[in-house]
């Protein structure tokens, strides 16, 4: 078996966490306006879809309804259709912005399963190239993305408006 380790992640693992009760952060952003600061690419009416900020590779996204909701199975109907198809949308506007080799695409389902925000389930989509993983993560401790979140944010933004919905 083979590990792969994502060493740039302990920046979010440390980071101060919201008392409980607040909402998640997901929630927050939800509520929120911002959607530059909040690197906020897309809204529909029952998800949205953001950068992930500690990202594992350039152009990670996150496709999340509004609702908090912990389960799959808590999701309506409308919920999670709108959820599959933002998310095709996504990986389209990925397409075109970053031409990735494949993607991962997922969601981490309670703690034991690496949800970060275990109450608010939320789908990840990460474009990935041949050769992405190197040597600056293992040796060096740094992961190098091609651009800045803003950047790449503005870029999906424009992508996803030309997209049919």
């Amino acid at each position: 078996m083979e590990w792969l380790h994502a060493p740039w992640r302990i920046q979010y693992i440390l980071a101060p966490k919201p008392p409980p009760g607040d909402g998640s952060l997901f929630t927050r952003i939800a509520q929120s306006n911002d959607d530059e600061a909040n690197l906020v690419v897309a809204r529909e009416r029952s998800c949205f879809a953001l950068l992930n900020r500690y990202p594992y590779n350039g152009g990670h996204l996150m496709v999340v309804p509004y609702r908090q909701v912990a389960e799959l199975g808590d999701l309506t109907l409308e919920e999670l259709t709108e959820l599959m198809q933002l998310t095709q949308r996504c990986v389209t506007a990925l397409k075109r912005v970053m031409n990735p080799d494949g993607f991962n695409i997922g969601l981490n389902l309670g703690r034991a399963a690496g949800a970060g925000i275990e109450e608010h389930l939320h789908l990840h989509v990460v474009p990935r190239w041949y050769g992405d993983t190197n040597f600056m993560p293992v040796l060096a401790d740094t992961k190098v993305l091609p651009e800045a979140l803003q950047e790449t944010a503005a870029r999906l933004r424009a992508a996803l408006q030309m997209l049919p919905r």
